[in-house]
C-alpha cells in the first residue's frame, strides 16, 4: 500500500495492510498532527524527523492504535476523557478487556504483551478532545466527532476541507464490527456508524483492512458492516432454538471467527466477548433466559 494525500491530510499505511497489531494512520501537515501512530514504525520515524510531529491524536484506547507511541514521549498525547483511565494504569487497562475472574489467568501474560511489545507504560492526555468541537489547525478545520460503541470514547475525525473522513476502528472491514470489550456496546456501535455514513466527506479513511481508503462513499459497504451485528445474532437464536447452550457450548460454533484458529485461546475468549454482548442484549429484551451455566430461548 501507497501514502496517499488529501490536500494536508495524509494516509500512512500500515504494516501488514494495517491488520492487527497494526493500523494505519493519519498525518495533517502543517499542523504536525499524527493520529493513531501505530502503522509503520519506519515510516512514523521519519515524520518525527522530518516535517516533525507536534501532537499526537488518538482515536481510542486499544494497542493497535498507539503501538509506536514511544516515538513520541514528549508529545502532546491527545484523545477522549472517556477513553483516558486504561492509559494511565496497566490494571484498568487489563480491567476493560475482561482479564478478570475465570480469565485472571491470562492477565499476567497480556501484561507482558502490553509492556514488552507495545511498550506500554502509564499515560495521561495532555489535553482531552471533546465532541462537536471544530479545531481550527491551520492548514485544515477538523471536526471531533464522539463515536461510542467500540469503545465507550471513541472518535472520529471530519477534516472539512478537504472532506476527509478518518473512522477510526469503525473500519467497513467484512469482518463487522469489535463489540467485546467490558465497555463496549452492540447498539452504540449501530448508532455511531449510522452517524458517520450521513458525514458529507468525499473521502473516507478506516483505521484497518487492505481497503483502506474509499475515496467514493463505501455504498453498500456500511450495511454489510452492520449486517454481521444481525448476522451473529441470528446464528446464536438459532443455535438456543434447538435448546439450552453453555457458554462453552456457543463458543464451539465459533459464530464470530466461522472455524477454529491459532492461537485457540486467543480467539476463543474473544468469541466468549462477543457472544456475551449479543447474550446480554437478548437477555434484556427478554428473549434469552440464563439459569445458572445454560443459556435458552424464553
Amino acid at each position: 500500500m501507497a501514502e496517499k494525500r488529501y490536500g494536508p491530510v495524509r494516509f500512512i499505511p500500515g504494516t501488514g495492510r494495517g491488520k492487527y497489531p497494526y493500523c494505519h494512520s493519519v498525518y495533517v501537515e502543517g499542523a504536525g498532527v499524527l493520529i493513531d501512530p501505530a502503522s509503520d514504525r519506519e515510516a512514523l520515524r521519519r515524520l518525527r524527523d522530518g516535517p516533525g510531529v507536534r501532537a499526537v491524536w488518538l482515536t481510542h484506547w486499544h494497542e493497535d492504535h498507539w503501538m509506536h507511541l514511544d516515538l513520541f514521549d514528549g508529545v502532546s498525547l491527545c484523545m477522549s476523557r472517556e477513553d483516558a483511565p486504561p492509559m494511565a494504569d496497566i490494571e484498568t487497562f487489563l480491567d476493560w478487556y475482561g482479564l478478570t475472574g475465570e480469565f485472571r489467568e491470562g492477565r499476567e501474560y497480556w501484561r507482558r504483551v502490553m509492556e514488552d511489545r507495545f511498550s506500554f507504560r502509564p499515560r495521561h492526555p495532555d489535553r482531552t478532545l471533546e465532541a462537536g468541537q471544530v479545531l481550527d489547525l491551520g492548514s485544515t478545520e477538523v471536526e471531533i466527532l464522539h463515536t461510542p460503541g467500540h469503545t465507550p470514547g471513541h472518535l472520529a475525525f471530519f477534516f472539512r476541507e478537504p472532506g476527509v473522513l478518518f473512522l477510526g476502528d469503525y473500519d467497513l472491514s467484512r469482518f463487522g464490527p469489535w463489540y467485546g470489550d467490558v465497555h463496549s456496546s452492540i447498539p452504540g456501535t449501530v448508532e455511531s456508524v449510522e452517524r458517520l455514513r450521513k458525514v458529507p466527506a468525499r473521502t473516507w479513511i478506516t483505521g484497518h483492512e487492505e481497503d483502506g481508503v474509499f475515496e467514493e462513499d463505501p455504498g453498500e459497504r456500511w450495511d454489510l458492516y452492520l449486517d454481521v451485528i444481525r448476522a451473529r445474532e441470528e446464528k446464536l437464536l438459532e443455535l438456543l432454538d434447538k435448546g439450552s447452550a453453555t457458554m462453552a457450548d456457543i463458543v464451539e460454533q465459533r459464530i464470530v471467527y466461522g472455524r477454529p484458529r491459532e492461537p485457540q485461546s486467543f480467539f476463543d475468549f474473544n468469541e466468549r466477548l462477543i457472544m456475551v454482548k449479543h447474550l446480554e442484549g437478548l437477555e434484556s429484551e427478554g428473549r434469552v433466559v440464563r439459569e445458572k451455566e445454560r443459556y435458552r430461548l424464553s
